[in-house]
């Protein structure tokens, strides 16, 4: 049976299912930036960086500030962090498995 809940996780992990918005938020952890900084630390064009963002923000992701003819965005809710963080320490130890597996495997064909 589907729930509000699932449907939530759902379009949470939707959201962050594409790594130029998981670039964007974690650019975004060093404080608010305009759309043509992002593109520029991120090396992307600016419409693709802009679409990212748009999809962000309509999942309450980011929230956006205009200055002037500039949009600056930010981390809606820094919560989502903990969640980026933990997701690196996942993918750290899968990384340290590979290389312990590499390891392994270059031993037994020197033994050979």
């Amino acid at each position: 049976m589907e729930s509000a809940l699932h449907r939530f996780k759902a379009e949470f992990f939707k959201a962050l299912g594409h790594p130029v918005r998981l670039a964007i938020l974690d650019t975004l952890r060093e404080g608010e930036k305009s759309v043509g900084r992002l593109a520029e630390e991120l090396g992307l064009e600016q419409p693709s960086v802009s679409q990212q963002l748009g999809i962000l923000r309509q999942r309450g992701f980011v929230e956006a500030r205009k200055e002037g003819t500039s949009v600056y965005y930010r981390t809606a809710d820094p919560d989502v962090y903990a969640f980026l963080d933990l997701g690196r320490a996942i993918f750290e130890r899968y990384l340290k498995n590979q290389s312990n597996l590499l390891s392994e495997i270059k031993e037994d064909s020197s033994s050979l």
